[in-house]
């Protein structure tokens, strides 16, 4: 391990990101969020009856299939999950999963993911695909199932409660330890897609690779993702999420906030932290602590969106 003090100091922020179990409330004020403690969140000044309802929950890498020592119940996580959020007082309009829905694309692994799914309360789902949906030739199973949104693109858009959400697909070049790849054709799409939309609309990207350099030496990044960003810097309220870490890691950049989300099956390791990335085996009592969701709840004020991380431990 590296005791270069810069490289200590990022790791440690990147620590407290990660493995913060209580959640963390990001409100936007003027088009950029600010981190607020859910123990001061809960007071007067942020009480939650002045949010609205929940917009969706984010689900990610939940890796069906998966059985190795990190966790060999998924499928039972993934059933904590649903639990969650069905037990929400008010239900999300949408659920959005970003990628690694099975571990290794079989079709049984679809079968029992989509099985599980359907016990969500929320039906409406929308799904980009990870690198382990898409080891199979050509995405097939996944596309098969979870394609007639994008056309069998991978990606596409959809307009709720006037937010615009764009879903990406960055895994199909995807090789262990490279970067994304969003490529030219799927980037000119995005371009002719917000044309003419009004720089007030809220904006939400969901993809599976992170879309900004986390560790470029674990392939913790997206290649091309400044050409993509370069057209949506223009709106007041852009929000980026992205799984594939299993991990809390977040950033602001002007009105751009880019967030990962925790994993459902497993957590990995910190950024630079050991040999390289992959599951990360902890104590039993401390798995649930380590996966969980985010939610994302419409203030009153249009513009206006917030993103609360669940740990499953409650």
């Amino acid at each position: 391990m590296s005791d270069d003090p810069s490289l200590l100091s990022r790791r440690n922020a990147l620590r407290c990101m990660a493995y913060g179990g209580a959640g963390t409330l990001f409100v936007l004020s003027g088009g950029v969020f600010s981190p607020i403690d859910l123990a001061v969140a809960a007071g007067d000044k942020y009480e939650t009856a002045k949010l609205g309802k929940p917009l969706f929950v984010q689900i990610s890498d939940t890796h069906i299939g998966f059985n190795k020592e990190a966790n060999p119940d998924v499928a039972g996580t993934l059933r904590k999950t649903i639990d969650i959020v069905n037990s929400m007082q008010d239900q999300p309009a949408l659920i959005i999963h970003t990628g690694d829905i099975t571990h290794l694309s079989k079709p049984a692994e679809f079968d029992l993911a989509q099985q599980l799914f359907s016990g969500l309360r929320t039906t409406e789902m929308h799904t980009v695909p990870g690198e382990h949906d898409t080891t199979d030739a050509n995405g097939t199973e996944y596309f098969n199932r979870f394609g007639k949104a994008s056309e069998n693109k991978g990606y596409y858009s959809f307009d709720h409660a006037g937010v615009h959400f764009i879903g990406l697909i960055n895994v199909l070049q995807f090789k262990p330890g490279g970067l994304g790849t969003l490529g030219e054709e799927q980037i000119a799409w995005v371009a002719a897609d917000l044309k003419g939309r009004s720089s007030s609309t809220p904006i939400v990207v969901f993809a599976h690779m992170p879309l900004w350099t986390i560790y470029e030496p674990w392939g913790w990044g997206t290649g091309d993702a400044d050409e993509l960003l370069s057209r949506l810097r223009r709106f007041g309220s852009v929000t980026v999420l992205n799984g594939h870490i299993h991990q809390i890691v977040q950033k602001v950049e002007g009105n751009m906030t880019f967030h990962t989300a925790r994993s459902t099956s497993y957590p990995q390791p910190l950024a630079g932290v050991g040999s390289g990335p992959g599951p990360l085996k902890v104590p039993a009592d401390q798995l649930v602590a380590m996966l969980g969701i985010t939610s994302v709840t419409v203030f009153k004020h249009p513009s206006s969106l917030a993103l609360h991380d669940a740990a499953l431990a409650q």
